[in-house]
């Protein structure tokens, strides 16, 4: 069965405040299933235009990714990334 992740690009606005979707996110994304494969760290746009920060968050299938993306636990954290960065958040289907 393909893995299902959950990418998403984010440009933090409120640094500090930000701090607390990461605390909060993480213990409910990793509950859920998932599996942070990646989380910031550098990057380099080669083509295109992007935002910031890049996270890819892996779940044993798409249907499991697209359940903790719905998560009503985690979607009342994800009302603090909206408030304090802009954000393209994508569910994906792997091979």
């Amino acid at each position: 069965m393909p893995k299902g992740y959950i990418i998403g690009h984010i440009t933090v606005k409120d640094p500090e405040a930000y701090k607390e979707y990461v605390e909060r996110d993480t213990p409910i994304l990793h509950g859920l299933g998932g599996r942070f494969v990646v989380r910031g760290g550098q990057a380099q746009v080669m083509e295109g235009e992007t935002l910031d920060r890049h996270v890819v968050i892996e779940f044993p299938s798409y249907e499991a990714a697209l359940a903790a993306y719905n998560d009503p636990d985690y979607q009342e954290v994800a009302d603090i990334r909206r408030r304090t960065a802009d954000s393209v958040i994508l569910v994906v289907e792997g091979t």
